[in-house]
C-alpha cells in the first residue's frame, strides 16, 4: 500500500472493508426518518463509512452527497434547519470537526439549530493516519456551546445515537465507531441524555470511559478482580451534558477515579471529569488513560490501542497506580 492515499482511495479501501458489517447506525437512522420527515441526511462523499447508503437507497430525495466540501455542508445543514428540516451530516470525525469549525460555530452552534454532526473514525483507530485521526475533537467541540457530545461504545449502542440527537434540541455531536468485524448478535441498549452507564459496579475504584475504552476498561476490571481489585466501570455516553451525580457518587464510594478515551488526555473526557471534581472542591488519587501530547502513526486498532497505551493492560496499570496512592 502507499504510504498515503486519496480520499477516494481511502474511501474505497473503508468501503471494501465495512459492507458486510451490520448497519445499526444507518439502519436506526432510516426507520426515524420515516417516521419524521423533517429528518434529511447529507454525506461528504463518504456514503458507505458513514453507513448512509440505505438512506441514499431507501430516500433519495431526502439524500445530499455535497461531495469533499465538509464546510459547505454545515452551510447546506444550517439553512435546511432554519427551514424547518432537521439535518444529519456525516464524514469522518477529524474531517467533521477540524476543518469546519467556524461554520460549526456560527452557522450552527450561534443560532442553535438541531443539525447532528456525525463522526466516523474516531480517536486514533485508524490506518491512515494523522490526516484522518481525531485526538482533538471533543476538546474543540466541548468548548462550543450548546453542543452535545455522545459516543457509543459499541454497535449495541449505534442506533441509540440517533435517538440522543433526536432528543437533544440543538446541535449534536455523536462519535461513532464502526466495528472492524462482525460482532456476535447483539441486543440493541438505551442511553439517556446526560447519564451513563453502570456497565460493572465496584467499590475499590471506579474507571470512566467512553467509545472503544469502555471494552477495554471491562477486560481491565476482569483481569484486576483476579488481584482482588473491585473495579467500578461506568461508560460515559454522554460526554457533554456529562452524569455529574455517577461521577459524584463514583467519587464517594470508592475514592479513586481512572478515565479511559479514545482521545488525546488534554480537553476530553478525563478533562471533563476532573474539572468537575476540582469544581466540587473534591480531591482523590486520579489518573487519565488517554494519547499524550503527540500525534500518531496510521495502524491497526489492536496495535495503536497497544502503543499508546489505550489498552486493557495500559488501563489496569493506571488502576494499580491509583490504588498504591489512595493506600498510601
Amino acid at each position: 500500500m502507499k504510504a498515503t492515499l486519496t480520499r477516494l482511495e481511502a474511501a474505497d479501501f473503508i468501503n471494501r472493508s465495512f459492507k458486510p458489517l451490520p448497519r445499526a447506525y444507518g439502519d436506526a437512522l432510516v426507520a426515524a426518518a420515516r417516521t419524521d420527515e423533517r429528518i434529511v441526511t447529507l454525506c461528504a462523499d463518504l456514503t458507505f463509512p458513514t453507513e448512509t447508503e440505505a438512506f441514499r437507497d431507501e430516500l433519495p430525495e431526502r439524500f445530499h452527497n455535497v461531495g469533499i466540501a465538509e464546510a459547505n455542508m454545515i452551510g447546506m445543514a444550517g439553512g435546511m434547519a432554519r427551514s424547518g428540516e432537521i439535518p444529519f451530516c456525516h464524514s469522518f470525525s477529524a474531517f467533521i470537526t477540524k476543518r469546519v469549525l467556524d461554520q460549526i460555530t456560527m452557522q450552527v452552534a450561534y443560532p442553535n439549530l438541531p443539525v447532528k454532526l456525525v463522526g466516523f473514525l474516531p480517536g486514533i483507530t485508524t490506518i491512515l493516519g494523522v490526516s484522518h485521526q481525531a485526538i482533538e475533537d471533543l476538546a474543540i467541540m466541548r468548548a462550543v456551546p450548546n453542543i452535545a457530545i455522545f459516543e457509543a461504545s459499541g454497535p449495541e449502542y449505534h442506533a441509540a445515537m440517533v435517538k440522543l440527537a433526536l432528543d437533544w434540541d440543538g446541535p449534536a455531536y455523536l462519535r461513532i465507531k464502526r466495528p472492524e468485524t462482525a460482532p456476535p448478535d447483539f441486543a440493541h441498549q438505551t442511553l439517556e441524555i446526560g447519564k451513563g452507564v453502570l456497565r460493572r459496579d465496584g467499590g475499590d475504584v471506579a474507571i470512566i470511559a467512553a467509545g472503544l475504552c469502555v471494552g477495554e476498561s471491562l477486560r481491565a476490571a476482569e483481569q484486576l478482580a483476579g488481584e482482588g481489585i473491585a473495579a467500578r466501570v461506568v461508560d460515559m455516553a454522554s460526554i457533554k451534558p456529562i452524569d455529574r451525580d455517577s461521577i459524584l457518587q463514583s467519587a464517594a464510594e470508592t475514592g479513586a477515579i481512572v478515565t479511559a478515551e479514545n482521545h488525546g488526555i488534554i480537553g476530553g473526557l478525563g478533562s471533563a471529569v476532573a474539572e468537575l471534581l476540582m469544581d466540587e472542591g473534591i480531591g482523590l488519587p486520579f489518573k487519565r488513560v488517554g494519547v499524550q501530547d503527540q500525534f500518531c502513526e496510521g495502524g491497526t486498532t489492536p496495535y495503536l490501542m497497544r502503543k499508546f497505551g489505550l489498552d486493557a493492560p495500559a488501563i489496569a496499570d493506571a488502576v494499580r497506580g491509583v490504588m498504591k496512592k489512595k493506600k498510601g
